[in-house]
């Protein structure tokens, strides 16, 4: 461990994972290490038997749930969006080679007391149960709009520019009501509360574009997940990590950070030091250096059938938001099965997951675990959110912020980007990315 490195990675976490990918493939010498002795952090997976270990059930039995080793449970489950930028950045490190994706089944939303599917295209949005008839075209038209908007193509602006008016002005001109308006958000935007509606139109309107786009490729939903679950990841990266001279260390406790000058040069542990110019890291190893920002209280659930009302989906995200159960934050509800190999023939796992703004968590996930029918076994936890404080410190140690409530991958990815470029001093270049895309076009099919 005696070495010099570019740089030392804090953490097996996935937004560590990604960004210790994305130095690696641009020339520099990482090491990569975490206390933990196996990979993914707060977003490991686990076998049946670990599950229950960790959630302090040691002693239930599990013999009717098959073998433990069959089961790849998610502690914090997300899908990728089909065209996001982490499936960009996932193909630009090359990672995927050793990877695995597929489809999720379904995009949902709840509505007034029901669970609808979230419209996938023109011809879905006139036969949706979401809309009412005149709400319909007005939609549709919405839809059309998006799609043609080229933000440098001043003739698809419509006699309108979206980078002035707000994305509340832009509903009033298609004449859409508060519902579409809110399915529109926070299931198809995926924004987490409505202040975008006073922000410029143009954001939203990339994020629809993002969305159907996803839906292009695969027709069913913008979404995939990885075969075995997320905890592929970071042993993917581990071994992208060896090909480019990096080195990764499991079960490698943390001495504290050496500094010089105000600067990071070096990370201790058992005693050896080794060097580097930059620190990445996740919160857990800097709490100093972080505040809290609010806590995410989440339920992981086992089921043997599909989430009702989901069109016997095998996999499937239902997004609640804010307004339709009296709450500020959205509720999410993500499920996987057997389809992606995370769990033994006929069985779920289901996670519902929103913000605490209560003194009592637990019960702000009723609503999201009314919609799942009979579970068999429940783990709920509360964590707390970190994020890394806003003075600025120019001490070369880059922190990320703990994973959010919501079922995807998007603001994740906006964390990703923001340290990479906080490191490099200079705005991440997605165009190279869109070059190598193509590569991604038969992944889930």
């Amino acid at each position: 461990m005696d070495e010099k490195y570019d740089a030392i990675i804090l953490g097996a976490g996935l937004k560590e994972c990604v960004i210790s990918g994305l130095l690696s493939v641009s020339g520099k010498k990482v090491l990569h290490m975490d206390r933990n002795d196996y990979y993914g952090g707060d977003c490991a997976s686990m076998y049946l038997e670990q599950l229950f270990n960790h959630f302090g059930k040691k002693d239930c039995d599990i013999s009717g749930y098959g073998k433990s080793r069959n089961w790849s449970v998610d502690l914090i489950p997300k899908f990728l969006m089909a065209d996001g930028a982490l499936v960009k950045l996932l193909i630009y490190t090359g990672v995927t080679r050793y990877l695995e994706f597929k489809q999720v089944d379904g995009s949902y939303v709840f509505k007034q007391g029901k669970i609808h599917k979230v419209p996938g295209s023109e011809s879905e949005a006139l036969a949706s149960s979401l809309l009412g008839f005149f709400e319909k075209k007005r939609f549709r038209d919405l839809l059309a709009y998006a799609y043609k908007y080229d933000e440098n193509d001043p003739s698809t602006f419509n006699d309108i520019d979206p980078k002035k008016i707000p994305m509340r002005d832009l509903f009033s001109k298609y004449k859409l009501d508060d519902n579409v308006k809110d399915f529109t958000g926070h299931a198809i935007c995926l924004y987490r509360e409505d202040s975008y509606l006073d922000r410029p139109a143009h954001e939203a309107l990339l994020k629809m574009k993002l969305y159907y786009n996803s839906i292009a490729r695969y027709q069913k939903s913008p979404y995939l997940y990885p075969l075995y679950g997320l905890g592929e990841l970071p042993q993917s990266f581990a071994r992208l990590s060896a090909i480019y001279g990096g080195t990764y260390m499991l079960n490698k406790p943390f001495e504290g950070a050496v500094m010089k000058d105000g600067k990071v040069t070096g990370v201790t542990s058992e005693g050896e030091t080794a060097q580097c110019d930059i620190v990445v890291a996740d919160p857990s190893y800097f709490p100093e250096k972080c505040i809290k920002k609010g806590q995410v209280v989440r339920a992981i659930c086992l089921l043997n059938h599909p989430i009702p009302n989901t069109n016997n989906s095998q996999s499937c995200q239902i997004i609640i938001p804010q307004k339709q159960v009296g709450r500020n934050s959205d509720i999410y509800v993500l499920c996987v099965s057997s389809n992606h190999n995370i769990a033994p023939n006929g069985w779920f796992v289901a996670l519902v997951s929103t913000t605490v703004e209560t003194a009592n968590p637990h019960a702000e996930l009723e609503p999201g675990l009314n919609l799942l029918g009979p579970i068999h076994e429940k783990f709920i936890s509360v964590s707390d959110l970190m994020v890394p404080k806003e003075e600025t410190v120019n001490d070369n140690i880059f922190i990320s912020e703990s994973l959010d409530a919501t079922t995807h991958f998007e603001t994740t990815c906006e964390d990703i980007v923001k340290i990479f470029e906080k490191i490099t001093g200079e705005p991440f270049d997605f165009s190279k990315l869109d070059e190598k895309l193509e590569e991604f076009k038969t992944i889930g099919e």
